[in-house]
Formats: structure tokens, C-alpha cells, sequence
């Protein structure tokens, strides 16, 4: 039986205190884990300055070391900025790592929005949309081994086939129509920014209209990033993800992408999350309005930051108690 959907994790590469050797030893366990555990994906995030959301400006390096601790985990971003890489650039990059990966990458792009980071790499922030497009277009010929940048040049290594692997995140109806002309895969944020209505049914309507405007041969696959973390109660898993959630929100509050001075509750509601119990978790995602209709569910804790045992531990129920009930099936166990 094929599993419905395929299971993902995304981290941001966040910890607490200043070791950050240790951060980043922990996020690469997390691939371990989850690879021990069937997880078909693993994504990070691509940050540059912290700005509270994740501490990891170069994936392409960090996805080389997963590549080499894991054995069949597939290895993606969602994001890499793409306006503030050189296209080319980066072809070479995600063709080195799937070389080296045995064929296992997936790159997730989009255009960010830290005005921070776009004048740090001299680039306008208002271009950004125009800058994804034409930076996108260069990746995909130079993905596809096509010459680029003069006549004569193509990566090396020559690049697998990526039909497929790329994907784009987007914000809005439009950008999904845009994402399926472009002939990406979807990628859908854990929140929906700048609405009152909850996350799901707002990108609901972004998922059908990618859908209707797909026209490539190849079927599409829509990525749905959601906050889950299990634990024994919601008492618990309060314990270790609220007052995060919480601060957070009030930084979105400052940006104007939530209203401002928001309480524990509504932090929590605007980051549409699924916390508690695995039962409980499992009776909200089977009315996510979304969910339906995705090929691949993102897990991530983000933007809490749990002790490592508890994230663990969180990956363990979402493997073997959350996913399997929503039709999921390890990667061990399929063809069985």
C-alpha cells in the first residue's frame, strides 16, 4: 500500500545559550533520528541574521554533513533565499550534495523578506519577487545542465534530474498560481501572516488554485509545513513550547505580521499548532483543512525551541503514534 503522504521534519537550527557547536550537533542528530526513524525528508531553514527565527545561513554545508551521518533521508531547504544566492552558485552546491547524498536532494527556495539580510548582500528588497523569478529561471537551466552565464558553461558535477525536487514557497494565492506556471512543487508556511482567519482555511484556497493551474506532465507535490509537538499532556508540552511561542509572536506582532501584544492563546492559535497528546493531535490534524490535499507533511517545533530530549521524543511519537494514524507508513515498511 503507498502511505498517503510523505513525513518531513523541518528545523531551524536554534538552541539556547551560546554553544553553538553543540546547536548544530543537535540539529544534525535530529537527521539521525528521524533517518532511524522513517521520516522521508529533512529540511532546514536558511537564516542569515537571527532575527528570533533560526541560525543557519549556509544549509548546503550543514545538508553535506547529514548527507554523510544518514543513509536514505531525504535532504531539502525550505528556504534557501534565493535572491540572495548567485543561481549558478548554488546549482553547484545542490548538485555536489546529491552527488554526494546518492541522489537524495530537494531544494526549496523563496524570497525572504529581512530587509536586514537584503541590504547586508546589496540587494533591494523591493526587487525580491522580480529577483526569485529571474534567479529561479538560471537554477532550473542550470539544474537541467544547460549552458548559463556564457556560452560553453555548465555545472559540474553535471546535475541528476531535478524534475521534481524543486519546490517554492509561497504566501499567497497569486504565488502559488505563480509557483505552478514556474512548474515547482508548493510549499505552504506553518502560519498564515496578515490574516485573522485560521492558517488552514486560509491556504486551503492557495493549495486548490495551484492545483487548477498545474499543467505539467509530472504530478505536483504540495509541502505543509504545521507545528506539532507531542508530548504526554498539553500541560507538558505547554512547559516546553509556550513562552517561546509566545515571544515570537510578539516579535511578528512588531513586524505587523500578527497583532500586536497578543496573549499565550492567541500566539498559539496564530501559529495554527497542534500540541498535547498524540490523540488529541491526531483529532485536530484530521480536521486540518489542508491536509487532505498535501503530498507532504513538514513537521517542525519552531519557533519553540524544547530541551533536545523533548524534541526527540517528539519525533518518536510523530513516527510511530501521529503519523501512521493520519495513513502514513515508515520508509522501512513500504513495498512490505
Amino acid at each position: 500500500m503507498t502511505p498517503r503522504f510523505r513525513l518531513g521534519f523541518l528545523t531551524h537550527v536554534q538552541g539556547r545559550g551560546k554553544d553553538l557547536r553543540q546547536i548544530y550537533r543537535n540539529a544534525q542528530e535530529l537527521f539521525v533520528v528521524a533517518d532511524e526513524l522513517g521520516f522521508d525528508v529533512g529540511w532546514v531553514a536558511q537564516h542569515h541574521v537571527a532575527l528570533g527565527g533560526g541560525g543557519l545561513p549556509s544549509p548546503w554545508t550543514f545538508l553535506a554533513h547529514a548527507a554523510a551521518r544518514t543513509r536514505r533521508i531525504r535532504l531539502a531547504t525550505a528556504i534557501t533565499v534565493l535572491p540572495l544566492e548567485d543561481p549558478i552558485r548554488l546549482a553547484e552546491d545542490v548538485s555536489v550534495v546529491d552527488t554526494l547524498s546518492g541522489g537524495r536532494v530537494e531544494i526549496g527556495v523563496g524570497s525572504g523578506g529581512s530587509e536586514v539580510e537584503y541590504a547586508a548582500f546589496g540587494r533591494d528588497v523591493a526587487r525580491k519577487r522580480e529577483l526569485t523569478t529571474t534567479g529561479l529561471d538560471v537554477l532550473r537551466k542550470a539544474l537541467a545542465n544547460e549552458e548559463v552565464g556564457t556560452a560553453g558553461f555548465t555545472i559540474q558535477p553535471p546535475a541528476a534530474d531535478f524534475t521534481g525536487r524543486i519546490w517554492q514557497g509561497v504566501f499567497s494565492k497569486p504565488g502559488a498560481g505563480h509557483a505552478a506556471e514556474a512548474g515547482s512543487n508548493l510549499l505552504l508556511n506553518r502560519a498564515a501572516y496578515g490574516y485573522e482567519e485560521p492558517t488552514d482555511e486560509v491556504q486551503r484556497p492557495w493549495a486548490d488554485a495551484y492545483s487548477s493551474a498545474w499543467n505539467r506532465p509530472h504530478a505536483p507535490r504540495i509541502g505543509l509545513s504545521r507545528f506539532i509537538f507531542p508530548a504526554a499532556d498539553r500541560r507538558t508540552a505547554l512547559a516546553q513550547i509556550a513562552d517561546d511561542v509566545h515571544r515570537a509572536a510578539l516579535r511578528f506582532g512588531e513586524r505587523g505580521a500578527f497583532p500586536s501584544n497578543v496573549d499565550i492563546d492567541e500566539a498559539l492559535r496564530r501559529f495554527h499548532s497542534f500540541y498535547g497528546h498524540p490523540d488529541e493531535i491526531i483529532e485536530e490534524l484530521r480536521r486540518e483543512r489542508v491536509l487532505p490535499v498535501a503530498t507532504d507533511l513538514i513537521t517542525q517545533f519552531n519557533p519553540a525551541v524544547p530541551e533536545q530530549d523533548a524534541a526527540i521524543r517528539a519525533l518518536e511519537l510523530i513516527a510511530t503514534e501521529i503519523a501512521p494514524a493520519l495513513g502514513w507508513r515508515a520508509a522501512e515498511l513500504q513495498g512490505a
